[in-house]
């Protein structure tokens, strides 16, 4: 670690000491001490394997499959080598930390505009990362089952049918492994409403939890408490987690006193607040960021 990152995080983790020694607890309350985080943006951020040992997260999120919808998939880990991968979903599983994958992404190689292409996808995914064979349809992880789907979804169009994939991974009853439910989750920008085509797939009531990102994303900054009011009144059923990002270098990177103050206790007045989503597993492996907000969670 550079010696200005090293400084940072030693400075960070010292003021955190001092919150945690001052008062009363101010992130008391509805804490579930859930911590999800996204992994594959970077290769230096180090295996899977390593960040399910850490002890710090609850969830890890795999990104991206950053193309679909027109008969091609792309899987994106930024240079992780695919062998070895499998092995460590497993490991993973093993220690109680399931493992997702994310499709979407900050490209434009993907969509959904039609059902047929939403049905299409769902047929990928399931012999391609879940419980289906089909010849021709390549494994990347082997024998590994994932244990849910993500929604990252920086595009698209009002013909986009997320809400027909939802669906059907819905109707299928997909499990991740023995015993294990698919979870089905979406990390969208905080703006509410969504836009059309994420709205229409978590109006479904089928998504079992919502990643709200507060972090880059200037008109957020400051309303970040009444979006995340409304997200959490439209959809009761469904469990929300703050997205926060773990570089200090991004729009929006709050400040483990400010997490302690006032994220955590505003987010956790809402009766279905799920916890904290991190990104990401590089940012925060040179910051130890979770390492500090995890027990505000």
């Amino acid at each position: 670690m550079a010696l200005a990152s090293w400084i940072r995080a030693a400075s960070v983790a010292a003021l955190a000491a001092l919150v945690c020694l001052a008062g009363p607890a101010a992130a008391a309350g509805n804490k579930t001490g859930q911590v999800t985080v996204f992994w594959g943006r970077n290769k230096d951020e180090g295996t899977l394997r390593e960040a399910c040992d850490s002890g710090l997260y609850t969830m890890v999120i795999m990104s991206f499959l950053d193309v679909y919808g027109h008969g091609r998939y792309h899987l994106d880990l930024s240079g992780h080598p695919l062998a070895g991968v499998g092995d460590d979903i497993k490991h993973c599983q093993y220690k109680g930390v399931p493992v997702s994958l994310s499709v979407g992404g900050f490209g434009s190689g993907y969509s959904l505009p039609s059902k047929q292409a939403a049905l299409d996808l769902f047929d990928h995914l399931w012999n391609a990362y879940f419980g289906g064979r089909k010849p021709g349809v390549h494994r990347p992880f082997g024998d590994a089952w994932l244990d849910g789907v993500d929604l990252f979804l920086e595009r698209g169009t009002a013909a986009d049918r997320y809400d027909v994939l939802a669906l059907e991974l819905a109707k299928h009853n997909i499990r991740g492994g023995p015993g294990k439910p698919l979870h089905l989750t979406a990390t969208p920008r905080c703006a509410f409403p969504p836009a059309g085509y994420l709205k229409r797939a978590v109006d479904t009531g089928i998504f079992e939890r919502v990643h709200v990102r507060i972090y880059d994303d200037p008109d957020c900054e400051a309303y970040w408490h009444l979006r995340w009011d409304e997200w959490t009144a439209a959809y009761p059923a469904t469990r929300f987690y703050v997205g926060m990002t773990a570089s200090e270098m991004t729009h929006g990177w709050v400040h483990p006193k400010n997490v302690y103050y006032d994220v955590a206790p505003s987010a956790q007045k809402a009766d279905n607040y799920g916890g904290f989503m991190i990104w990401d597993r590089y940012y925060d492996k040179l910051t130890n960021y979770t390492s500090i907000v995890k027990y505000y969670a």
